[in-house]
C-alpha cells in the first residue's frame, strides 16, 4: 500500500519530535552489535542483535515482510524504525529513507541506523559521537554494525562469517551474532538478544508472515540460548506446515513434515500426540497407534487429555474409545 505524501510528510514531523523530546533527555547508550540483511533468493528479510542491555529487540529490531528491516542502536532512537518502515513500505531505498530521517534528525552524530529495503539494497550510518569502538561493513544484501565494542573487527569479523555462512537467513544471522561475540564484543558483556526474520512477499496479515521472532531479555549467555530458541522455533515450524498440509488432504505430505519435527525434538511429546489425533481424527488409527503409545508410555495425562477433545469437536468419541480400547 502507498502512503500519501501527507503521510510522509506527518512521519518526518514526527521524528522531528521525537529528536527533540531525546534531546532533553539523558539517554543511555544501547552498545549493540546487529546485523540487517535481504536473501536474494528467498526474499526474506532479517534483522539480529545483542546487547549488553536489557530487551534489546524491543528497541533496535524492527522488520517488515516485502518491505525492509531496521536496527537503530547507540543513543537509540527508536522511531527509526516503523518511520523507517513507512518510507521503504511507500517505495523508497533504503537509502533514500536513511538519508532523509537523519535530515530530520538534530543528533545523527550519536545515532547508528542500518536499513535494508526489499530489493536488497542496504544504508547505513555511524555518527561520529557513537562510543568508541564504533563503525559499520556493508555488503551486498547486507550491514553488520556495532558500537562500544572491545574492538574495532567486530563489524568486519561479522560480515566476514555471514558472507561465508550456509544454510536459511536466520542460521547466517546467528552465525554473524556468534562471529561478533567470538570477535570480543560489547566490551561490557552480554545480556539480551533477539532475531527476527520475516517473508519476502507482504501477505496482507503481517503477523503471519514472522519466519521467526525472537528474543532473549536477560540471560548470561543469550546467543546459546537463542541458539536453542530457534531450534524450538524450527520444530514448531514443521508442525505447523503439516497442520496446513492436513487441511489440504495431503496426508503423505503432511506425515513427512510432523516426522521432521518428531525427529528434531524427540523428547516433544506435543510433537508426537497431535499427528497421533489428527490421524485418529480421519480414521487413520493403525497409523495413529504407535504415537499414541509412545505418548502414553511416558506421559499418562495425555489420556485424559484426548478424552476431553470430543467435546471441541478435534475427533469423534468413537475414535477415542477405539484408541482407548488398543492402548488397553
Amino acid at each position: 500500500m502507498k502512503l500519501s505524501k501527507a503521510h510522509l510528510f506527518l512521519s518526518i514531523l514526527f521524528l522531528v519530535f521525537v529528536s527533540q523530546t531525546y534531546a532533553g533527555e539523558k539517554s543511555r547508550p544501547v552498545a549493540t552489535y546487529s546485523i540487517v540483511a535481504h536473501d536474494s533468493v528467498t526474499g526474506q528479510l532479517g534483522v539480529a542483535v545483542q546487547s549488553n542491555w536489557f530487551s534489546v529487540g524491543s528497541i533496535v529490531s524492527w522488520a517488515e515482510a516485502g518491505v525492509g528491516a531496521v536496527a537503530t542502536q547507540s543513543f537509540v532512537d527508536p522511531s527509526y524504525g516503523p518511520l523507517g518502515l513507512d518510507l521503504m513500505r511507500a517505495g523508497k531505498s533504503a537509502e533514500q529513507t536513511l538519508s532523509a530521517l537523519l535530515k530530520a534528525d538534530e543528533h545523527i552524530d550519536v545515532r547508528q541506523v542500518a536499513m535494508v529495503d526489499a530489493a536488497g539494497k542496504v544504508s547505513a550510518h555511524t555518527g561520529s559521537n557513537c562510543i568508541v569502538y564504533a563503525n559499520h561493513v556493508t555488503g551486498p544484501g547486507f550491514s553488520c554494525q556495532a558500537n562500544m565494542m572491545e574492538k574495532s573487527t567486530v563489524p568486519a569479523a561479522m560480515a566476514g562469517a555471514y558472507s561465508e555462512a550456509k544454510g536459511d537467513l536466520a542460521e547466517r544471522l546467528m552465525i554473524a551474532l556468534e562471529a561478533a561475540q567470538a570477535e570480543g564484543g560489547d566490551i561490557r558483556g552480554k545480556q539480551s538478544v533477539a532475531l527476527l526474520v520475516v517473508d519476502g512477499e507482504p501477505s496482507g496479515t503481517p503477523w503471519n508472515s514472522r519466519i521467526h521472532d525472537l528474543r532473549i531479555e536477560d540471560h548470561k549467555t543469550p546467543l546459546v540460548e537463542m541458539r536453542r530458541l530457534l531450534h524450538v522455533s524450527r520444530v514448531y515450524q514443521h508442525a505447523n506446515h503439516g497442520d496446513e498440509l492436513m487441511t489440504e488432504n495431503k496426508i503423505p505430505e503432511a506425515m513427512q513434515a510432523y516426522t521432521k519435527a518428531m525427529e528434531l525434538a524427540p523428547d516433544n511429546l506435543e510433537m508426537v500426540f497431535w499427528p497421533a489425533v489428527t490421524l485418529a481424527s480421519i480414521d487413520k488409527i493403525d497409523q495413529a497407534m504407535p504415537l499414541f503409545k509412545k505418548v502414553f508410555a511416558k506421559e499418562d495425562r495425555w489420556k485424559e487429555l484426548l478424552k476431553r477433545l470430543p467435546a471441541a469437536g478435534l475427533i469423534s468419541q468413537q475414535a477415542v474409545d477405539e484408541v482407548l480400547k488398543k492402548v488397553n
